[in-house]
């Protein structure tokens, strides 16, 4: 299990038990050991690295489950408006969305990702804002007080937003305290706020709290997303949508 979770960054409980002949309890007491010997980490459906809590890969390596976040920003199209405004969170799920962005409509898009913006103005009906402040490295995200200040000054028709880690015990989380300020005032100024996130974010917890299942209206993942997953996730009343 070990040289899957190097390979793979991630063990899959179910498929695991699958691929050895054993049972799903075999496996969970052999994750339970390894997680007491700080080898692994256990989270819903399986592991992943003990420092997957706290790593970011920087936002043009994250290649993993392009298919699925394709197919997502797809189904998220369906969802902008017509008119009015829309704000973007940076990330690599809402970069796909911006890719396959529509240039026939007048919207007003706001983002804090510098790459984002540079695509949008390839569509010259757009009126495209960035929100200012410090840009860090990883995600090209503008953060800080600047972008702070913007959000608490404006109002959107929709949001599109992303999260490193969904689970229904501790929300919506990433990794940078910085980014997840930038992401509760992005929440508070939207009228309606449309998660974009693939399967594999479920069960996992990063660095800081953004926000809860109950802040978002929609939630657009893949086939990916079980159908446990799928009712823990309705609980709270959430609408899911599987791409």
């Amino acid at each position: 299990m070990l040289q899957v979770l190097r390979r793979d960054g991630r063990i899959d409980a179910a498929g695991t038990a699958s691929e050895l002949g054993v049972t799903g309890e075999t496996i969970r007491k052999d994750l339970i050991l390894l997680e007491r010997q700080g080898l692994l980490r256990r989270v819903h459906g399986g592991a992943v690295p003990v420092d997957y809590l706290s790593y970011e890969p920087a936002v043009e390596t994250r290649t993993e489950f392009l298919a699925e976040k394709t197919r997502i920003a797809k189904a998220a199209l369906a969802h902008l408006p017509e008119r009015g405004s829309v704000l973007i969170d940076a990330g690599s799920t809402t970069a796909q969305l911006v890719d396959m962005f529509p240039g026939d409509r007048e919207l007003t898009v706001y983002t804090n990702s510098l790459t984002q913006a540079l695509t949008l103005l390839s569509r010259p009906q757009l009126t495209v804002y960035t929100l200012g402040g410090r840009v860090r490295p990883k995600t090209f995200a503008e953060v800080d007080d600047w972008a702070a200040r913007a959000l608490a000054e404006i109002n959107v028709d929709v949001a599109f937003l992303g999260a490193n880690g969904i689970s229904t015990h501790r929300g919506l989380t990433t990794p940078a305290p910085s980014e997840a300020a930038v992401k509760r005032r992005m929440l508070a100024c939207a009228h309606r706020r449309i998660l974009l996130a693939d399967h594999s974010k479920f069960g996992t917890v990063t660095g800081a709290q953004y926000g809860h299942l109950a802040d978002i209206h929609l939630l657009i993942t893949d086939t990916g997303l079980d159908d446990h997953q799928l009712s823990e996730l309705s609980a709270p009343g959430l609408i899911v949508e599987r791409a």
